[in-house]
Order: C-alpha cells, then sequence, then structure tokens
C-alpha cells in the first residue's frame, strides 16, 4: 500500500500540471480573442476553432475532477471539440457560421450547467456557482445570436470570455495547494473555500449581465419609423402636392421653426411616389424667406435613416451651419429622399429620383404657409447629396421650371459613381458605403443582382450593415468589423464595375447640362470623393462647355470641407449671397486652390 501512495500522488500532480497548462492557454487564448475581437475572417476561424477544441479539454478535466459534475461535462466534450474543428477545416465559414457554432455551444454548455446545479448531488454553495456560471454563459450565447453583423465582436466578448473565466479558475485549482484530507462534512466544506468558486461565477455572470445591458442600449439608440411616415390611401398623383406637415423641435437653432412634411414625387419609373423631408425658415421677420434646397450626405440606406428619424437630423447629413443659414434671414428645405423614413427602396447614389424628391420637397413646402416661402432657391449638396444636387441643376429647368435655381453648390460632390466604388476600396470603413451602394442599385436595377458581385461569405455582412444607419450607435461596431475584414478579401468577388453594376454607375454621373451658375468645392485630402475623380469630372464638364466655379480647399478631408472653421463656409455664404442677389457669374470654367 505505501508503494501505490506515491503512485497516485505522482499521477495527481502530474494531472494537475496539465490542467494548469490548459487552463493558461486557455486563459491567453481567450485574451487573444477579446483584444483582437475584429481579427480577419480567417484568423478569427483559427482562434475560435482552437478555443472551443481548448473549451472541450477543459470540460474533460473538470469531468475527471472529484469535486466536478462529470455527467453534464462529459456531454459537452464531444460537442465542443467537434465543433473546434467544424470551425477549423470548414471552408469558405461565414462569420454568422462561426456565432451560430459558438452562440449555440454557449447556450447548451449553459443549460447543463444549470441542470448540474440543480441537481442536489453536490454542495449548495457548488450549486449555486454552478447556476451563476450556467447563466453566464447562456447569456453569452444569446448574445452572440442576437447581433448577426456584429458578431465578430460579439464573439470576442462572449466567448474570449468564456475561455478566460474558465482558464483561470481551471489554473486556480491547478496551481493551489493540496487540500487536507477532510475529517468530517463541515471541515470539507470549510477546506475547499467554496466561496472562490462563487465569486468567480457572478463575476462571469455580472459580465454577461453588462454586455446585455449595452446590447439593449444599442438596440434603443436605433431610429424608429412613426406614423406620421405612413401615406394615405390616395396619394396625390401630381408630384410636389403636401399631404400632411407638423411642427418639428430637434435640432433646430434658436430664433427659428421649423415643420416635417410628407409630400408626392416621382420614383425611377415616372410614377407617383411619397417622400419626407423638412422646413426650417426664421421665426421672426417678414418672410418671403430665399430658399436653400439642400440634399443631405449619407445617413443611410434603411428607411429609419431619413434625417428627419435622427437624434441630430441636420449634422448627420452633414449641414453643419443652420444657425448661419437662419442669420442670413434664408429658409432651409431638406428632403429625406425616397425611402428614407418612407417605404423604400431608397435611391443612393441615383441621380435622377434624388434630385426630383429635393424639388418637389420645394414645391411641397411653399404650400406651408406658416413657413412663407419666398420664390428664389439655390441648390447645395455635400457628397452623396453633392452628386444629386449636381443631378437637381440638370433636371430643375425641365422637371420644375417653376422651381428656377438661382445656383447649384455641390460640394465633395459624389460626381463620379464609377470613381467613387473604386476608391472605396482605400477607404477604411468603405465597405459600409459599398454596401449601401450594393442594396440601392440591386433594388432599383433588376439586371443588377447582389449575387453576381458580393463573395458567398460576405453576403450577410452586406446585408446587415445596409440595415443600419451610419448615426446610430451599433454602427460603430459594425464599422470596426468592416475594419477586421480588411485582411480579407474585399465583399466583391467581382469588380462593380464591370457589367450590369458597372453601366448603371456610368449612367449616374450628372450630366452637364446645369442650366444655374454652378461651384463645385472640393477638398484636396478628400479620403472618400478623391481629388483626381473630381478634377477629372470638371475637365469633362469644362470640355463639354459647361460654366463652373472649382475651388479646391488644400488639406481639407471630406467633413472637415463643410465644418464651420473651413475655409470654404464664408465663401460658400458669399457666393449664395450673390446668387439670390442676381449677381453674373465669369462665363466658362474658373478653377482656384484655396
Amino acid at each position: 500500500m505505501s508503494r501505490i501512495r506515491p503512485s497516485l500522488s505522482r499521477l495527481t500532480v502530474r494531472s494537475r500540471g496539465v490542467r494548469g497548462v490548459l487552463g493558461a492557454l486557455a486563459a491567453a487564448l481567450g485574451a487573444s480573442i477579446v483584444i483582437r475581437p475584429t481579427a480577419s475572417l480567417g484568423v478569427l476561424a483559427v482562434l475560435i476553432g482552437l478555443g472551443c477544441v481548448v473549451t472541450g479539454v477543459l470540460e474533460l478535466a473538470a469531468a475527471r475532477d472529484p469535486q466536478g459534475f462529470a455527467r453534464s461535462r462529459m456531454a459537452m466534450v464531444a460537442l465542443w471539440v467537434a465543433g473546434g474543428i467544424v470551425v477549423l477545416v470548414a471552408p469558405g465559414l461565414t462569420v454568422r457560421a462561426i456565432a451560430v457554432a459558438v452562440g449555440v455551444g454557449l447556450l447548451i454548455n449553459g443549460a447543463l450547467q444549470v441542470v448540474s446545479g440543480c441537481s442536489g448531488a453536490i454542495s449548495r454553495d457548488a450549486r449555486v456557482a454552478s447556476v451563476l456560471l450556467g447563466l453566464a454563459w447562456i447569456g453569452f450565447g444569446a448574445l452572440a445570436l442576437a447581433w448577426p453583423d456584429i458578431t465578430l465582436i460579439v464573439v470576442g466578448i462572449a466567448f474570449g470570455a468564456r475561455l478566460i473565466i474558465g482558464g483561470i479558475v481551471t489554473l486556480w485549482h491547478a496551481i493551489r495547494p493540496p487540500e487536507p484530507a477532510p475529517t468530517s462534512p463541515d471541515t470539507a466544506s470549510a477546506a475547499t473555500h467554496p466561496w472562490r468558486r462563487t465569486v468567480a461565477a457572478a463575476v462571469a455572470l455580472a459580465v454577461a449581465v453588462a454586455a446585455g445591458t449595452v446590447s439593449a442600449l444599442i438596440r434603443q439608440g436605433s431610429p424608429v419609423v412613426d406614423v406620421f411616415y405612413a401615406p394615405p390611401r390616395d396619394v396625390p398623383a401630381q408630384a410636389g402636392q403636401l399631404i400632411r406637415f407638423e411642427p418639428f423641435g430637434r435640432g433646430v437653432p434658436e430664433g427659428a421653426q421649423a415643420w416635417r412634411i410628407l409630400y408626392t414625387t416621382t420614383d425611377g419609373d415616372g410614377d407617383p411616389a411619397v417622400a419626407s423631408g423638412l422646413v426650417v425658415t426664421p421665426r421672426d421677420g417678414a418672410g418671403e424667406w430665399p430658399v436653400i434646397n439642400w440634399l443631405h450626405g449619407t445617413t443611410g440606406f434603411a428607411e429609419q435613416c431619413a434625417p428627419s428619424l435622427l437624434p441630430e437630423p441636420f449634422t448627420a447629413g452633414a449641414l453643419m451651419v443652420l444657425p448661419q443659414v437662419i442669420e442670413h434671414g434664408w429658409a432651409l428645405v431638406a428632403t429625406d429622399y425616397l425611402g428614407l423614413g418612407t417605404a423604400g427602396p431608397h435611391p443612393y447614389l441615383i441621380g435622377v429620383p434624388s434630385a426630383q424628391a429635393g424639388l418637389d420637397a420645394v414645391r411641397a413646402a411653399r404650400q406651408v404657409s406658416e413657413a412663407r416661402l419666398g420664390a428664389k432657391t439655390v441648390t447645395w449638396g455635400h457628397s452623396q447629396g453633392g452628386g444629386a444636387a449636381l443631378w437637381t441643376g440638370s433636371l430643375a429647368a425641365e422637371y420644375a421650371p417653376d422651381v428656377p435655381l438661382s445656383g447649384v453648390a455641390a460640394m465633395a460632390p459624389a460626381s463620379d459613381p464609377t470613381t467613387l466604388m473604386e476608391n472605396l476600396g482605400n477607404v477604411k470603413g468603405g465597405s459600409v458605403f459599398a454596401s449601401y451602394a450594393v442594396a440601392g442599385y440591386t433594388a432599383w436595377y433588376p439586371d443588377v443582382r447582389g449575387s453576381d458581385y458580393i463573395r458567398p461569405g460576405a453576403e450577410g455582412i452586406t446585408r446587415q450593415l445596409a440595415g443600419r444607419c451610419l448615426s446610430e450607435p451599433a454602427m460603430l461596431a459594425s464599422v470596426l468589423v468592416v475594419l477586421g475584414l480588411s485582411a480579407d478579401p474585399d465583399i466583391f468577388a467581382r469588380s462593380p464595375l464591370e457589367g450590369a453594376f458597372g453601366v448603371r454607375l456610368q449612367q449616374n454621373t450628372p450630366p452637364p447640362t446645369v442650366t444655374a451658375p454652378l461651384l463645385i468645392a472640393q477638398g484636396a485630402a478628400d479620403s472618400i470623393v478623391p481629388r483626381h475623380g473630381q478634377d477629372a469630372f470638371v475637365t469633362g464638364l469644362c470640355d463639354a462647355g459647361q460654366q463652373v466655379d472649382y475651388r479646391v480647399y488644400a488639406g481639407a478631408d471630406h467633413m472637415p470641407l463643410v465644418e464651420p472653421g473651413s475655409a470654404l463656409i464664408p465663401e460658400l455664404f458669399a457666393w449664395t449671397t450673390a446668387r439670390f442677389g442676381g449677381k453674373p457669374v465669369a462665363k466658362g470654367c474658373v478653377h482656384t486652390s484655396r
């Protein structure tokens, strides 16, 4: 008997050493996932696969522990190991598939652990710890399944935390001094310090609850479409008709009054459609306010992304100078475009319906008697709205002769969708804008099919990104996901510049038929709308005989170009004042650098 005991002791030490290594490996692996949740999909698959296998081995070690709950944990060993192998070897695995594998594993693991805690075959403290840990794993699993578009981050939080906590607990049990043999059940309970396990389980549950709370808060930050945007049963056939309006107060500067409007416009086929927008005027004065027809920059593609629904309705679309507009005694009419606020699809980077929606908004706003709008109108637009402004100048004389334009100012305009799409691959987070373009073009043009262009592994992410607004709290996580995918192939399996997509992009380059005085402002350091593309577009306008005042601002990036401190802003107001005053512009092309 004396010879047997040393052998058992050596086996126990060796087992404890193996378990210590496993615990340290699990904690390190979990930390790697948490620190780099936006690693490329291939790297993430390796980390998650290895993590699943290690988790299975940890479950096996726990099942062999006399204090473990062998029956339930042994049921998880095969599941974790098999799932890890699938994640490691399956070709073309998507982020969503990884989330499902991890989420389901955590849910089952948690459920079995709760069942074990309720079995009654262990001490009360151990039961409490088991139930708490089980609830934590269930919470992490539900979290991983709840966010299909940002699962890279969720998996990093949920599964990485699971590995860290499990690894630390295993490591602690491996390195702590051996407990003396108990002489009675009471001393056994005191010797094992069960409170440590309970505290660890409580911490895990607290992390899960905190993550779930943050998730709920993020979801609550998403805008909601209300009944104001629902069209009537009978929509007037004539474009530019006011359907309804009501006072609006969010983001309106002091000394101004505002309304949101619902009105008729025209879709891409010439059929009646409904759009929404905002009208802002000075509160005091005689009225007959000159109108700034504002065409906003990108806010999103989904219905809830209308500026009139967002917490910051004006700055969200890059109008940073509304107070100055009011101080100048001007009114603002800002369309949401089709498909934002009202039922979609939204014609993202599609020129004709976007321009028509802006012109019809001015027509409808004139019918708000309290607004007292004048007849003079100057169109402003930035980025997406800058391209729409160019289209507005090209179409206004024919489509809306009752809205004569005194000028068109296009700031960092998306004048050439082809060049813009080509450049998005060089922009951090450019896949967000690409997803909007894919959603818009596939919805508006039957010959453009997403399956012809989007690689299979990116279809889910592209679709989910298109459903988020740029200003939503959840979009930050989505952008981090896109940044993490930068090490993977592009979301496109085929270039969008080819085939039907490429043809449609070219068709949405504004023609050189702007009849009003035209100002194009471009930042020399613009990372989204590159200067070389704008230069080429302006050269084409000049070659076609189009009048244009082209101004390039040194050092200005895409958004800083239109911020209050930009050198453009005082020049824009001076130029617009001259247009409302009827001052003539120089003929031909004028190209200056600021």
